[in-house]
């Protein structure tokens, strides 16, 4: 029998049993094969995600991979049998910031699969055809579990527009982090350091590109053109500001603590920084991280370190949270 996490409420969840919901018009049902595990889902476990941002009772997952089964009226019958990811954010699409493409800024108000909808920790998910993009054939769905992450940093590294030749970094040496990394590589900087707090992920981070991998309480250099900063944390913002020269483009994708004494207006405007945020992916983010997939360029398989079965998602829960070194992204199999 098929089943499907449900969190009641901070600190409570069951496994249930699954029926998948037929699709209706406009809709596909996927089966999915993995669902990753991120800061934010452990936000929903312990109850403190910004209200207006969860609605419980809730499956979560919403880092995903999966193949359409069933699709229903006015969508393709050619999306049977393909292998996809899908976006998260429920856009209105007829206010003005999603005809602009801007669909994570709908005006209609927030709403995304695995928090406010039901998510992928599930034999089957039901959404939106419109929201799905189609991977190649051979691609590894495991890996592909992590596109929603990397369409993420997709979107701050089209946003840095980082041209061949600048000098690049990257702040934060988590998943997005190593993202970041292999997007700015393929940009062909003539440096590209990663700045995290600690040694272990040089190794992994020079395999990705990186040229220097220094721990932020080092000498930093303070003269680099596009900084992209993962930590979400406001020392990790504070840093990232702290590598660019006069004029550099820095972009932010971590989510700080309210009210933590973060980036230093005058320093930005004395400097003339260019400062972009990123909350979440607009399509072309995340049809540039599928079409930099497929091409290869982009290797998620290395940041998995654990691939769980559903009934354990408290333990796969507590490892995340765990700060264990060794713990990298954690996979749900259904």
């Amino acid at each position: 029998m098929s089943t499907a996490v449900v969190v009641e409420g901070p600190g409570e969840h069951r496994l249930v049993p699954h029926e998948p919901r037929e699709p209706g018009p406009g809709e596909a049902l996927v089966r999915v094969h993995a669902a990753g595990i991120c800061g934010s889902d452990r936000e929903v476990y312990q109850g403190n995600r910004p209200e207006g941002y969860v609605r419980y009772p809730l499956t979560p997952g919403h880092e995903w991979s999966g193949t359409v089964e069933r699709v229903g009226a006015g969508v393709p019958e050619a999306l049977v049998g393909r292998k996809v990811v899908g976006e998260g954010f429920r856009n209105c699409q007829v206010c003005d910031r999603c005809h602009a493409g801007e669909t994570t800024l709908c005006s209609a108000g927030y709403e995304e699969t695995g928090f406010t909808q039901p998510g992928a920790m599930a034999a089957t998910l039901t959404l939106p055809a419109r929201l799905l993009h189609v991977l190649p054939g051979d691609a590894d769905l495991s890996a592909a579990a992590l596109l929603e992450p990397a369409a993420c940093i997709a979107a701050a590294a089209l946003k840095a527009n980082a041209v061949p030749g600048e000098r690049v970094a990257v702040v934060g040496t988590g998943t997005l982090g190593m993202f970041a990394v292999q997007f700015l590589r393929a940009n062909s900087p003539s440096e590209l350091l990663v700045v995290g707090s600690r040694d272990d992920r040089e190794a992994l981070s020079r395999q990705y590109g990186a040229t220097d991998f220094r721990t932020k309480d080092r000498e930093l250099p303070d003269d680099f053109d596009v900084v992209i900063e993962t930590a979400g944390s406001a020392d990790a913002a504070r840093t990232a500001a702290s590598l660019l020269r006069r004029g550099g483009r820095l972009v932010l994708t971590g989510i700080p603590a309210p009210g933590a004494d973060g980036l230093d207006p005058t320093d930005l405007v004395v400097r003339q920084l260019e400062v972009h945020t990123v909350f979440g992916a607009p399509p072309d983010a995340w049809a540039h991280t599928v079409r930099v997939f497929a091409a290869g360029l982009l290797d998620p398989l290395p940041l998995v370190t654990h691939e769980l079965p559903l009934d354990e998602f408290a333990r796969a829960i507590e490892l995340v949270e765990s700060g264990d070194p060794k713990v990298g992204k954690v996979l749900l199999r259904p």
